[in-house]
Parts: structure tokens; sequence; C-alpha cells
């Protein structure tokens, strides 16, 4: 291990790591070392590329179909990442879905859909990783968002579940001490380059449905101009800050970060 690659020697899983931040996520933690599992739910075609790529830094990598939303399916997906890798030292809840719609007229289907995602598919991860990550004295980096502190009117349920998950990841923190730090990193608005393969988006990769983008793409302008940083955030600026969770002092647990270029301020 040198400090250009504080993880050699390490693995870590990344859920929904096939495209968008997760794939960036991917690619950093394997140019800082380490082995790299992800998993996906549509996104085959980019799950192999990501693979490749990650393969091309000189790591192992393996990508393994998963639903978050289901047991069977995350105990299926931890056990391959761990049978590849012989341990698992890093986990990165990033698979989400982000979705709009008027409070007043939500179903409750569409709530369920984005908290099964969302809050409840990080509890079923990380339960199912927590042995693992015990027995290497690991990591959770969960991926939270501005919109878990703010209220988006337009976006309540996706809010709501991403505090949740904020709250999820500060009681992981308590529940997985000593041996496992938890902490979230929280990005605000975030533009991300159209996927390799150039595939519509799915829920499993913590990105937008194709009538969702076109309606963002048009607030992107909007909210560089409210940042401080006079930009909106990369995939990168997440993926550095997971990084920094992921190799940095382990004595930092239970915070969340925000990555936002001091949008929160606003």
């Amino acid at each position: 291990m040198t400090s250009a690659t504080p993880l050699l020697g390490k693995s870590a899983l990344v859920t929904g790591g096939a495209r968008r931040i997760g794939r960036s996520i991917a690619l950093a933690l394997a140019e800082a070392g380490a082995d790299v599992g992800i998993t996906y739910r549509n996104s085959q075609s980019d799950a192999a590329q990501t693979t490749a790529e990650i393969a091309a830094l000189g790591r192992r990598a393996v990508a393994t179909p998963c639903d978050v939303r289901s047991e069977a399916s995350v105990r299926s997906a931890v056990a391959a990442v761990v049978a590849e890798f012989g341990r698992l030292d890093i986990l990165v809840n990033n698979a989400a879905v982000f979705a709009s719609a008027a409070l007043e007229s939500l179903t409750l289907a569409q709530w369920d859909e984005v908290f099964e995602t969302n809050a409840r598919g990080p509890f079923l991860v990380a339960r199912e990783a927590l042995p693992h990550l015990r027995a290497a004295g690991g990591r959770i980096v969960n991926i939270g968002s501005l919109g878990a502190t703010r209220a988006w009117a337009g976006h309540a349920h996706y809010c709501a579940s991403k505090a949740a998950l904020h709250m999820l990841t500060q009681a992981m923190a308590k529940a997985f001490a000593p041996e496992v730090s938890v902490n979230c990193v929280a990005p605000g608005w975030i533009e991300i380059a159209p996927s390799p393969s150039g595939a519509p988006a799915d829920e499993s990769t913590g990105s937008a449905s194709s009538g969702t983008e076109r309606r963002l793409e048009s607030q992107a302008t909007r909210f560089a101009a409210k940042t401080p940083l006079g930009r909106n955030g990369s995939a990168d600026d997440v993926a550095q800050a997971v990084l920094f969770f992921a190799s940095g002092p382990n004595f930092i647990t239970g915070q969340i970060l925000n990555v936002d270029g001091g949008l929160g301020l606003s």
C-alpha cells in the first residue's frame, strides 16, 4: 500500500455501480487499489464495460445482478462478491431512485417504490454485508442527498427516503461500532454524463427516469447560479468524497458530508 493506492489489498462493493455516479465511485476505489464488485439491475452492458475498466486498472472486478429491494437478491450478490475476493472491506450503498410527483397526488405505489430502494435497500445490503465488514474492520459509505435536509415539494417521497437514510447512517454508526465505521456522502446538484452504452437510465443506478431527466436538465443552469462555487457538481466530486471516507481516518463515523458546492447554504 502507498499513498497513491491506500486501498491496495482491500475489496469493495458498490451497489448500482454500473453507471453514472456509481461507476465513478467504483473506478475511484479501483484507482486507489481496491478490488471492486458492482451490482446492477438492468444495466448489464454498462456493468460489463465498467468491470472491464476496473480490470484495465489492474484490479479484480465482478458484476452481479441485484435488486436491492429483495433479501434473496441481496444475499446472493454479497455472497458472489465475497466468493470472488475472499473478503469485504468497503460497502458503498449507492443504488437509488430519483422520482418526481406532486405530493397531493402521490400514490402509495410511488411512495413505496422510492422507499424500498432508497431506505430499505441500504439496510438490507448493510445487514447482509455486516459479518464480512466486521471481520475486516471495514467501512460503509451511504449515498444520501442534499434533499434529505431541503424540502423539495415535487420530490417529497425522495427527500423523505434520503432523510431516512441519513438517520439510518447515524444509527448504523452506533450499532456497528467499534469494528465498522459508517458515514454518508450527500450530493447536491450533480451533472452526469451519458452512460458509455447510451442506454436509458434505470432506478438501480441512482439515476432518473427519462421524463424526470428532461425536467432536471432545464433546472441545471438555475442551480449552478445559486451555488456559491459557481457550478454544479460532477460524479467525480462525489467519488472523491466517498474515497475520503473509504481510505481516510478510521476515527470518523456517523458523519454526513455535503458535496454541494455550498448550495445548501442558499
